[in-house]
C-alpha cells in the first residue's frame, strides 16, 4: 500500500465539451491540475498548445490566491504570447464568513495582467457557462483577427483551482 502524498491526491482531470459560438463548433479540452506540483511537467508541454488557459483560484482559500502569480510567470515562460487567459474565483457561493479573498483583490490582479476576472461557484453552476463562452468568444475573435482557421479549433484550458474533495466541482463544468 502506498501512503505517499502523492497517493491520497486526486488524479488530473481531463473533460471534453463542444460548445458553439457564432454558429461555429468549439471543442474544448479542460484539464484539470487543481494547482499540484506533480502536474507541473504535464502541464509545462500543454502550455505550448494551449489557447486560452483558465487561472481558478479558491475565494475561501487565500493561499491558493497567491499561487496565481507563479502559474502565471510559468505561463508566461511556457505558453504562446497571445493565449487567452482568465481569472476566475470559484466558491463563490460561499459563506461571506468563510470568504479569505475579497472580490475587489481578483478583480485588482485580472487587471493588473490585463485579463477578465470572474466568480463563480462550481457546486451552483454560477457564471461557469459564461466563463467557457467567455474564453471561447475571445480565442475565436483572436483568431478571427489573424485570419486562422477556426473550426476545428482544440482549445486546452489548465484549470489551476486546488481540490475540494467534492465531485460536484468537476462536473458542473462540463456536464458529465
Amino acid at each position: 500500500m502506498d501512503t505517499s502524498p502523492l497517493a491520497s491526491s486526486p488524479p488530473l482531470d481531463f473533460k471534453t465539451r463542444t460548445i458553439e459560438v457564432d454558429d461555429k463548433r468549439i471543442k474544448l479540452q479542460i484539464w484539470d491540475t487543481a494547482g499540484q506540483e506533480r502536474f507541473r511537467t504535464i502541464t509545462n508541454a500543454y502550455y505550448r498548445g494551449a489557447m486560452g488557459i483558465l487561472l481558478v483560484y479558491d475565494v475561501t482559500d487565500e493561499t491558493s490566491f497567491n499561487n496565481i502569480r507563479n502559474w502565471i510567470r510559468n505561463i508566461e515562460q511556457h505558453a504562446s504570447d497571445n493565449v487567452n487567459k482568465i481569472l476566475v474565483g470559484n466558491k463563490a457561493d460561499m459563506d461571506e464568513s468563510k470568504r479569505a479573498v475579497p472580490t475587489s483583490r481578483g478583480q485588482a490582479l485580472a487587471d493588473e495582467y490585463g485579463i477578465k476576472f470572474f466568480e463563480t461557484s462550481a457546486r451552483t453552476n454560477l457564471n461557469v457557462e459564461e466563463v467557457f463562452f467567455s474564453v471561447a468568444k475571445d480565442i475565436k475573435q483572436r483568431l478571427t483577427d489573424t485570419d486562422s482557421r477556426v473550426e476545428p479549433a482544440t482549445i486546452r484550458m489548465n484549470q489551476t483551482d486546488k481540490a475540494s474533495g467534492s465531485g460536484q466541482q468537476n462536473s458542473a463544468c462540463c456536464g458529465t
